[in-house]
């Protein structure tokens, strides 16, 4: 049993992201169409945050992720989502996102897609980050 999947091998988990971001609204629709374990979605303006440990600052500034076992932000939330995949080419992505010199990589692929989010398909000037 892996920490997104209960005992009966059901998916669990919930990803927060932005729902006033139009491109994090297609990349939480888009993980649940193509990820053959992909957890719950739920902008982070319609969850209670402080049930989760977060706040209105912390879903602002990342992604989330959150199971059984945790919660893990920004890049994490994807490495952690890659490696509970059935599928082993994610699970090693997943894996590599999660060590140096990878994630630092994979640290500073998401600070720039989150940076400049707003410019990527789908994205609205509503999707800028307060600086």
């Amino acid at each position: 049993m892996s920490p997104m999947t209960d005992a009966n091998g059901a998916v669990t988990g919930l990803l927060i992201f932005d729902g006033d971001c139009g491109f994090c609204t297609t990349s939480a629709r888009w993980i649940q169409r193509a990820l053959p374990a992909a957890p719950a979605v739920s902008p982070y303006q319609w969850t209670n945050l402080e049930a989760h440990g977060l706040t209105t600052d912390d879903a602002q500034a990342r992604v989330w992720l959150v199971t059984a076992n945790g919660k893990y932000g920004g890049h994490n939330a994807i490495a952690a989502l890659l490696r509970h995949q059935p599928v082993a080419v994610l699970r090693v992505a997943g894996w590599l996102m999660s060590v140096p010199p990878w994630s630092w990589v994979a640290a500073l692929g998401y600070a720039l897609v989150a940076r400049y989010r707003y410019l990527l398909p789908g994205g609205t000037p509503a999707c800028q980050l307060k600086p």
